[in-house]
């Protein structure tokens, strides 16, 4: 799709989610001019089919695509409440703490069931139990995909995809951000319903959301689904948010600048209030990062970070001792195996991701010297 078209898609989307969110019907003029096919392409590449599925149906718009998008977004968002809820039953049993994170809880606080998409569920626990946690989802049925140093990543058919967190962010992305987020262990609440479980303030709460979501701005981008939970929790926590809180803990880390420009985003897109072409040129990036980010967005991020291509390349040949100890911990541990993880890194490139090297060198050696 050409990326006029794939624009013009994206604020048809960007539309209809806020007609759904706010209980607003589309005009019927302008859903008359949206390519419905066009626009599960631009939708999916968001993970925001189902909340214009609905949309679409309270315009009387019957697309069975659509339908099947909002009905398997229902289906998962019940399967994984089910499998957290088993989960979270084993953890009380063994007396291990734990708090759903993300889309766990910002889905509840969107109008409709299935509306906000989710992918997996993740949730911060207690580092100290990390043994138990690996046997327990043996237990459940999990098969263990990976792990970096702070996450333990498992998967179960048909839909399942867990991430237990023993920290929030990862050093090796976000610097001294990730030092910020250390104490929030210290910094739960109970819940009043179980004996194990707890939450964060919503101060808190948006706090490592704004914080998560930098994580993939900086890196490949993210895309409207970000402002899209932006917005529904300002709608959603109201006056009861103590701003000034947020603003010196952003302050403190560097991001109050960051949070201020995609909260006015979020308001002016979800409130259908006109855009600024400053705004516009903001949006852009999130309209072509999609939900996870792009390559070429995590490539040109990257090498503007660097001093020119040598820099850039001495870096991913090379990388900062936190790569290792976030992704290759035991080499971190014991230095004399860095070359052993040096080596792994290379084939791994020569192999399964050759042809995303090629695109990279690519990108280096013309796209970012036009």
């Amino acid at each position: 799709m050409e990326k006029n078209d794939f624009r013009k898609n994206a604020y048809d989307m960007i539309y209809l989610a806020a007609c759904a969110v706010n209980g607003k019907v589309p005009k019927a003029e302008r859903v008359a001019d949206m390519s419905l096919d066009d626009l599960l392409y631009v939708c999916k590449k968001h993970s925001m089919t189902a909340v214009c599925a609905y949309a679409l149906e309270s315009a009387g718009i019957k697309n069975d695509q659509f339908k099947q998008e909002k009905e398997k977004a229902i289906r998962k968002n019940i399967l994984l409440d089910a499998e957290r809820s088993r989960l979270f039953s084993r953890f009380e049993e063994e007396g291990i703490w734990y708090i759903p994170l993300k889309g766990a809880i910002l889905k509840d606080w969107y109008p409709a069931l299935g509306m906000r998409q989710m992918s997996d569920n993740d949730i911060y626990f207690d580092m100290s139990r990390r043994d138990d946690s690996r046997r327990i989802m043996k237990e459940l049925g999990f098969t263990f995909k990976g792990h970096s140093e702070l996450v333990d990543e498992y998967i179960k058919e048909p839909v399942y995809n867990f991430e237990l967190h023993c920290e929030l962010l990862i050093k090796h992305i976000v610097g001294d951000i990730a030092d910020a987020f250390l104490d929030m262990k210290e910094r739960k609440i109970k819940d009043t319903d179980n004996s194990f479980g707890y939450h964060f303030s919503n101060e808190d709460f948006y706090a490592y959301m704004i914080a998560h979501e930098y994580k993939h701005y900086i890196k490949g981008g993210t895309g409207v689904r970000s402002l899209l939970d932006e917005y529904i929790f300002w709608r959603h926590a109201g006056d009861s948010v103590d701003m000034e809180l947020i603003n010196d803990r952003l302050t403190s880390i560097g991001l109050a600048d960051h949070e201020k420009r995609e909260r006015a985003l979020a308001i002016k897109l979800f409130t259908m209030n006109p855009l600024s072409p400053e705004d516009k040129k903001e949006l852009d990036y999130y309209i072509f990062s999609g939900t996870y980010g792009s390559f070429e967005h995590d490539v040109k991020n990257g090498y503007n970070k660097s001093y020119g291509t040598a820099s850039y390349i001495l870096r991913r040949i090379f990388p900062p001792m936190s790569m290792y100890k976030a992704y290759f911990n035991w080499a971190y541990r014991h230095k004399w195996l860095l070359p052993v993880a040096w080596c792994i890194r290379t084939v791994r490139y020569l192999t399964n991701k050759r042809e995303k090297m090629k695109l990279e060198l690519n990108m280096l050696f013309h796209n970012n010297k036009q």
